[in-house]
């Protein structure tokens, strides 16, 4: 069963939290070591550069070394449907584990924080809890150290408990597939990423037994620059669309968004990076408004925190 919290608290410890990590990666204040670094996370030395989150929500090819594990916290927040108040925040705990040069395990949990108040379509609800599960795995087709690009497919299928979309409670099945390119415009320095993404997700609503079915494709690019020895700051575009049916069957929606990256090298074993998008343009299917507030958000927001060891 859910923790029952209030919308001021979400707010509070969401919000504020999400924007104060955001302030100091933007100002440097976050130090990053020129020199020293491990092999998996050495985003300060050029020859060792680990492209996997230099970005926001586009990702690089990279999936780690053999040997070494990582941790990984993940927040992402959604804010803004169309009226009313909406805040939600999706995080996740996740333990990547390299299997060897070209293939990587990483099982994870998930948890959700959800208030909506007057948002047309949904009730009034505040909860939060345990999530459900997944398990992501990543198989390495093409390095870019030994060509002129990397290339990874990226499959994540999980479960759940809570319908993402209203925060009510359900037994909901997906699964996330992408292919991610990466490449080195100026070795070190400047980093291009490109994904293509569809998803897919069944959802039976508890109490009701209301079933939802729904898919989606992505089309995401991104650019982050060195500005200094461990800190990348950049920029990305993504490009979304929303289907009823689990095959793309029937347009729901579509949106642009835009915004800025910053990741930072904390420690030898540590980094985190942060991005907030903005719904830039879109439209959803029988709503005159230029922007499709229906299926997706108004703002987006990710946070990462890593540690290898």
């Amino acid at each position: 069963m859910g923790v029952r919290i209030g919308l001021g608290s979400i707010l509070g410890e969401a919000t504020r939290g999400l924007a104060r990590v955001a302030v100091c990666l933007l100002a440097g204040a976050l130090p990053a070591p020129a020199q020293d670094l491990p092999t998996a996370r050495e985003n300060a030395a050029p020859a060792g550069l680990d492209s996997e989150h230099l970005f926001g929500f586009v990702e690089g090819s990279d999936i780690g070394v053999p040997g070494e594990v990582e941790f990984e916290f993940e927040a992402t927040g959604r804010f803004g449907r169309g009226g009313g108040r909406f805040r939600a925040v999706d995080g996740g705990l996740v333990l990547k584990i390299p299997l060897d040069t070209s293939f990587r395990v990483a099982p994870g949990i998930g948890f959700n924080r959800f208030a909506a108040a007057g948002v047309p379509g949904l009730a009034d609800r505040a909860a939060g809890g345990l999530s459900g599960a997944f398990v992501e795995t990543r198989l390495r087709f093409l390095d870019r150290r030994d060509g002129p690009f990397g290339l990874t497919l990226n499959v994540v299928p999980s479960v759940g408990r809570v319908d993402t979309g209203s925060g009510l409670p359900a037994e909901s099945y997906g699964l996330d597939t992408a292919l991610l390119a990466d490449w080195e415009i100026v070795p070190g320095r400047l980093v291009a990423a490109l994904n293509l993404g569809f998803s897919l997700a069944a959802t039976r609503l508890d109490g009701t037994g209301e079933r939802l079915r729904g898919s989606g494709l992505e089309l995401a690019g991104a650019l982050a620059y060195e500005a200094r020895p461990g800190l990348f700051v950049g920029a990305e575009a993504r490009y979304v669309q929303a289907f009823e049916g689990l095959g793309l069957d029937r347009f729901s929606g579509q949106a642009v968004y835009l915004g800025p990256t910053v990741y930072a090298t904390l420690s030898p074993q540590a980094w985190a990076s942060f991005t907030w998008s903005f719904q830039v343009a879109g439209s959803a299917e029988d709503v005159a408004r230029p922007l499709d507030l229906t299926n997706f958000d108004r703002h987006q927001t990710r946070l990462r925190f890593g540690l290898s060891f």
